[in-house]
């Protein structure tokens, strides 16, 4: 999905010096959390973007073989999505760009029910590196960090999508799976597709979170042409809007609507519940609250 900074709170895309690990996409939803606890481990992290001081550029692939020389494993964010068409073409170049400069692993950022997508980690398994695949659900932060947040702040959010149900993953999670991923060898060579640990429909997440701000939120399914044009009104790219358009009529399907256990399998652990994920994000203060309700979580 789109990604959007959170305010005050994105890491530094910039490093002086290749490192053991590099993260491409350092400011995203992702990006940023890997390269917060890969630092905090210690790790000597190159944080890459479009505007880091080693300039990573997914539009120019001669920014690339700067960006990956010293860096012994990488983690691959690709905007906007990997479902676009010209995402297999450039993981591949990707990919011979990392064994060129004597990359050792990859770990890529995937998503479930797409085709481009899938495509993509054949890319990577058929490599001659080292590989992981993390496989996510739709991200749970959508609600707070992306496109999504506003109609959570307005008051009614408004989307092409009726009674399925997702099983919605925190980043928070997603981000120690990349972790142990890159720092565990004894997990390399693994797909791991993480999910949270219930299904739910975007009116359950609008309930669970007006239920805990103490909030009047609706959710309201809309048709998805209607949608689309109110976008371009708001002159969102038109790349940008083809790319919803296939999220929402065509992987939110229904063929996401099973739980995996790949959060176990890497941390050990049960996935983070959208009520927890809810919980933490109002103490961010990233939502409105009414203070005069007292409210408890809707769910476990």
């Amino acid at each position: 999905m789109t990604q959007r900074t959170i305010t005050g709170s994105a890491v530094s895309a910039s490093s002086s010096a290749a490192g053991e690990f590099a993260v491409i996409g350092a400011s995203g939803k992702t990006g940023q959390r890997v390269v917060q606890r890969l630092r905090a481990a210690g790790h000597n992290v190159l944080a890459l973007s479009r505007s880091s001081s080693t300039a990573f550029d997914w539009h120019h692939p001669a920014t690339w073989p700067d960006a990956l020389q010293g860096v012994q494993s990488l983690y691959i964010t690709y905007q906007p999505d990997l479902a676009v068409a010209q995402a297999e073409a450039d993981i591949r170049q990707l990919v011979r760009t990392a064994e060129d400069c004597g990359v050792e692993h990859l770990v890529l950022l995937s998503g479930r029910g797409e085709d481009g997508a899938q495509r993509a980690e054949q890319v990577l398994i058929s490599s001659n590196l080292q590989w992981n695949v993390v496989r996510a659900s739709w991200f749970a932060q959508n609600f707070s960090e992306s496109f999504m947040a506003e109609g959570i702040i307005s008051g009614e959010l408004c989307l092409p999508a009726g009674a399925v149900q997702e099983p919605f993953v925190d980043t928070d999670d997603i981000a120690n799976v990349v972790v142990a991923a890159l720092t565990q060898p004894t997990l390399r060579n693994r797909v791991f597709e993480v999910t949270g640990p219930q299904l739910l429909t975007f009116a359950d997440c609008v309930a669970e979170i007006a239920q805990q701000t103490g909030r009047t939120i609706h959710y309201r399914t809309v048709p998805a042409d209607l949608w689309l044009a109110a976008l371009a009104q708001q002159q969102v790219p038109a790349d940008i809007r083809d790319l919803l358009q296939e999220l929402f009529t065509q992987v939110l399907d229904g063929r996401n609507s099973q739980l995996t256990n790949g959060i176990q399998q890497a941390l050990g652990r049960q996935p983070t519940s959208f009520a927890e994920y809810v919980s933490k994000t109002l103490k961010a203060g990233l939502w409105p609250v009414d203070e005069r309700q007292t409210a408890a979580p809707a769910s476990a």
